[in-house]
């Protein structure tokens, strides 16, 4: 049976400079580094780093810390964490994203033009996620968020819309709902001039992110089986293991090799193994490793 990783699966450029920053503080302290939220959105990579000496903490836990280092992940944050870092003495070494935080103030922009012609910054993203919570932040938590159709309810449609998207969201999920608020717009205003329509969509998804979904497309179509790697809380993994499974039934989501079922691969001929962009390689070498040893 042929095992082939994914060449382009992995850490994205942002996931992979937040790491190599925990790692070299580390390194160079010899002490414990506290990081605000699971660096990365798999569990056996912050398990790594935890014996490495990178202790997890939430937000509340940091309102207690004085006189101390704290990483920001990838993710980025909102202004109130820098406000509170600044006012307990804490030193931040910031990983955030170059993606993000050119986001960050984009959104912040927009919302300083949005609160003089009484406008609504909508952002498409997961409720709750780290880098929603930090794009929110901009607008001083006003900004309404938004996953599904469902959602779009929260939207005032006769009001100007700014529309945002999360950066490691579903390109074509971006512009499903893109299409639905100009539609929603239009009925509200009786209007068909989309000049007119006091909308402005920005599509700032990652291509770093996006660009893996019609490479995972051909990669699983050309494997009998694909198992596709990624810690359960990844938004990114649940979006391109979606990718996978839609060119090829015979997909399957896992955190690590012991998640894998022998029956699987009965009658198949090759494997490919492929991942988030919150997977870090070693797993999927790991993973390829056992399926070859089967």
């Amino acid at each position: 049976m042929a095992v082939e990783i994914d060449a382009n699966s992995g850490y994205c450029f942002g996931v992979e400079f937040a790491i190599q920053m925990a790692e070299d503080e580390m390194e160079a302290s010899g002490q414990e580094l506290y990081c605000l939220g699971d660096i990365v959105h798999n569990d056996m990579e912050v398990k790594r780093l935890h014996a490495k000496g990178l202790r997890v903490i939430d937000r509340e836990s940091l309102k207690e810390l004085r006189d101390c280092k704290v990483l920001i992940r990838a993710h980025g944050e909102p202004p109130e964490t820098y406000k509170l870092a600044i006012e307990n003495n804490i030193e931040l070494i910031d990983a955030s994203c170059p993606v993000v935080l050119k986001l960050q103030n984009r959104v912040k922009n927009s919302y300083d033009k949005m609160e003089k012609n009484d406008g609504q910054i909508v952002i498409y993203g997961k409720k709750g996620h780290a880098e929603v919570i930090g794009l929110t932040g901009q607008t001083k938590n006003s900004s309404i968020i938004v996953t599904t159709e469902e959602d779009l309810g929260q939207i005032d449609f006769n009001r100007p819309v700014t529309l945002y998207s999360q950066t490691t969201k579903s390109t074509k999920g971006f512009y499903a709902i893109k299409e639905a608020i100009e539609q929603r717009i239009k009925t509200a205003k009786g209007i068909e001039n989309l000049e007119v329509l006091d909308f402005d969509a920005n599509d700032s998804i990652c291509r770093q992110v996006s660009n893996r979904e019609p490479q995972l497309n051909k990669f699983a179509q050309v494997h009998d089986m694909i198992l596709f790697v990624s810690g359960k809380k990844s938004s990114n993994g649940k979006a391109l293991y979606g990718v996978c499974k839609s060119v090829n039934e015979s997909s399957y989501f896992i955190e690590n090799e012991d998640e894998i079922d022998i029956s699987w691969f009965e009658g198949k001929k090759s494997v490919g193994i492929c991942g988030a962009t919150s997977t870090p390689m070693w797993l999927m070498k790991r993973v390829a490793k056992y399926c070859e040893n089967l």
